[in-house]
């Protein structure tokens, strides 16, 4: 062989091992089978444990949780179950040596009691759900104070199970359609969520409530006489969603109503002395199922239901579900913040001539609290960072947060990932400064140009930030930049922001997306132009699929579980208020339905000569899949290429590991085929 032979020889080799090398240290959508998350967080009474669920992705269907208990002292911990076996919910009996968990005992599924290394497991009773609508709702399990009874929710047969499951189907309910995720039927049970109380010591269990009604989210009193628990009494509780507070007495099944609001109240939890109660709420006459635009708060009340007031008065934003401090002087709870999740305390007194108590921040660094939990001086919490997904944390009195767990260092230590940044920019009619996400490629270069992947957020009223987001990554490791903008309507930018979307659906929040993109551009020169795409799920798709009859700017566009007609999906989805909620009033009032229309991409289609790849769940009941279908065969009668994938087993947005990987890889690969063809530096 010749000395150049040899020579050209060496230097493929060596361009084989450097490729070899930049693809393992890149994230390839096939890694989320691999990576796991922390979800459910309860620790023990002592604060010496924490019970948590991990949830992992490489089952055969959706991901999975299963039930671990980690000692704090040496970090040590086990597993409940077998090898991917499901388990979770935990929560604690309280002299904390005991935990209460869905799980299997017996040969059984359902509640189950277990010794915290995992001992002496006992089937307890038979725990069933329903597919209704039931957003919002709370704890289903809660121990008595003196630890010899659970009290639980579980489901029976309503009084249109047997005709709506019949041949023929008979439909009388208004609400005849299951939640959004269920994606295995299009129709709603009809089965009722009652109250239960199981013995432990002789396993007897006790039907509390009976009712054409659902009973759930509860919390036992601390003196053991009354369950605390939601349910919407009302006649037209189908068609109006307002769960109210109630407790049930234990020693005549007495029920005591605390509040009667035409707004909503969630999750409601007594104060370890029983003489308050603290919970979510809204204030407004019209709340939806499936997204609100008002943000919740919390509030606390007396326990006969006087003196409420706004706990999270002093913060104008989203507030998750409260929890009390060990001693009582206090709440903490989640608020969405600029894109970020952060812990808040606000104390419960603080003076008569204070109208709120100031709040005070406990996590506050950039990212996402999921779940937490209080014992004695202790929070345990779930977090995810810009640089994995939800991990446990805890904080020990005034010490700085200790990461217990990093599930995902075996995949995503030897991973380059992106760097997000923020940017914000004024709106087009100069009403608002809207925020804005980047992701940057990995490995750029100071001469490179790259494409950009605007991906929408759903809601409209939620948001976007600098938390890990697994699909950004992946693109970010092919080259592409991914711009996500928090436009008007987003939660995390006050009550005002929220509400401006009111009655302008695909109007000047399609605008706020579009400035953005613009504002990217003149930000970041390297950002190709010629090599755009956009996408997004839910109201994110809806946008990406209205945005290609506006502009011809994009490349190819990917809507994912899209309203693409305003009209036909308000009939066909399960929770019919949403756009009574966002227009002020119904559809059929007025000359709504012809503001509807207009303001839909099918009345506009004819201006879409996007390549535009549709992707859908068969059975969502959310955005239900006629709505891909209408706009798949219009686009065809355009002319413009389109194709339609349909995820079986699938509901609102696709859940699936498996599936989630193919969608992933099929972007990629639509946009490939869509983006410029010449050869780009860096791309």
């Amino acid at each position: 062989m010749s000395r150049n032979a040899v020579l050209f020889a060496a230097v493929m080799v060596a361009l084989g091992w450097s490729a070899s090398v930049k693809a393992q240290d890149r994230l390839q959508s096939s890694d989320l089978l691999r990576l796991r998350s922390v979800s459910a967080v309860q620790l023990s009474p002592d604060a010496a444990r924490v019970a948590y669920t991990i949830e992992n992705n490489d089952g055969t269907g959706r991901p999975y949780s299963q039930l671990w208990v980690m000692t704090l002292a040496d970090g040590k911990s086990l597993r409940f179950g077998g090898d991917k076996e499901p388990a979770g919910d935990p929560q604690w009996s309280p002299d904390g040596q005991w935990i209460a968990y869905r799980g299997r005992a017996g040969g059984k599924t359902g509640l189950v009691v277990a010794r915290p290394d995992g001992s002496g497991a006992r089937f307890v009773a038979e725990m069933t759900g329903t597919n209704a609508p039931l957003p919002g709702s709370g704890r289903t399990v809660a121990w008595s104070p003196d630890g010899k009874q659970l009290a639980f929710v579980s489901s029976v047969p309503g009084p249109e199970t047997e005709a709506a499951n019949g041949d023929p189907m008979v439909i009388s309910r208004y609400l005849y359609k299951p939640d959004a995720s269920e994606g295995l039927t299009h129709f709603n049970d009809n089965r009722r969520l009652h109250l239960f109380v199981a013995d432990l010591a002789s396993l007897r269990v006790d039907q509390l409530t009976t009712s054409s009604f659902y009973e759930h989210s509860i919390d036992w009193s601390p003196n053991g006489e009354e369950l605390l628990f939601l349910t919407n009494h009302d006649g037209d509780d189908d068609q109006f969603f307002n769960y109210d507070v109630h407790t049930l007495k234990l020693t005549d099944k007495s029920v005591r109503r605390l509040s009667a609001t035409e707004s909503n109240e969630y999750r409601p939890r007594w104060s370890p002395d029983g003489r308050m109660i603290a919970f979510q709420a809204t204030r407004r006459g019209l709340t939806d199922r499936e997204t609100t635009m008002e943000d919740t708060h919390v509030w606390v009340m007396s326990a006969d239901g006087t003196n409420r007031r706004d706990l999270g008065a002093a913060i104008d934003n989203r507030q998750g579900a409260p929890e009390w401090t060990a001693n009582g002087s206090a709440v903490l709870f989640t608020v969405q913040e600029r894109g970020d999740i952060r812990l808040y305390r606000v104390p419960t007194v603080c003076g008569a001539a204070v109208r709120a108590c100031p709040p005070e921040h406990v996590v506050d660094e950039p990212g996402t609290v999921g779940t937490f939990s209080i014992a004695r001086n202790t929070i345990a919490y779930t977090f995810t960072s810009g640089t994995d997904l939800a991990q446990l944390y805890a904080i020990d009195g005034s010490a700085k947060p200790r990461k217990l767990t990093d599930l995902n260092a075996a995949v995503l230590g030897s991973k380059r990932l992106a760097e997000v940044a923020s940017f914000t920019f004024v709106s087009n009619d100069n009403r608002f400064e809207v925020e804005a996400f980047l992701t940057r490629p990995v490995g750029m270069t100071p001469t490179g140009t790259y494409p950009l992947i605007v991906n929408i957020h759903g809601g409209p009223h939620g948001q976007q930030g600098a938390s890990f987001n697994f699909k950004n990554q992946v693109y970010a490791a092919r080259g592409w930049a991914t711009l996500m903008v928090n436009y008007r309507g987003s939660t995390g930018y006050g009550q005002a922001f929220a509400d401006a979307v009111f009655a302008d659906q695909n109007g000047n929040e399609g605008q706020d997306v579009l400035y953005g993109v613009s504002a990217a551009i003149r930000r970041y020169p390297w950002i190709d132009r010629d090599r755009m795409g956009v996408e997004g799920t839910s109201y994110g798709g809806q946008l990406s699929a209205w945005l290609i009859t506006q502009t011809n700017i994009f490349k190819a566009s990917i809507p994912t579980a899209a309203i693409t007609n305003i009209v036909s999906y308000n009939y066909m989805t399960y929770y019919n208020q949403y756009e009574a909620m966002e227009w002020g009033v119904y559809p059929h009032q007025g000359n709504v339905m012809d503001t509807l229309l207009q303001r839909s991409a099918l009345r506009h289609v004819a201006n879409a000569h996007t390549p535009t790849m549709l992707m859908h769940g068969e059975n969502d009941n959310d955005v239900p899949i006629a709505e891909a279908e209408q706009f798949y065969i219009a686009l065809k009668d355009v002319g413009t290429e389109v194709v339609m994938v349909r995820y079986p087993r699938e509901g609102h947005g696709i859940r699936e590991s498996k599936h989630i990987v193919d969608s992933i890889d099929r972007s990629i690969k639509w946009y490939e085929k869509h983006f410029s063809s010449r050869a780009k530096e860096g791309s």
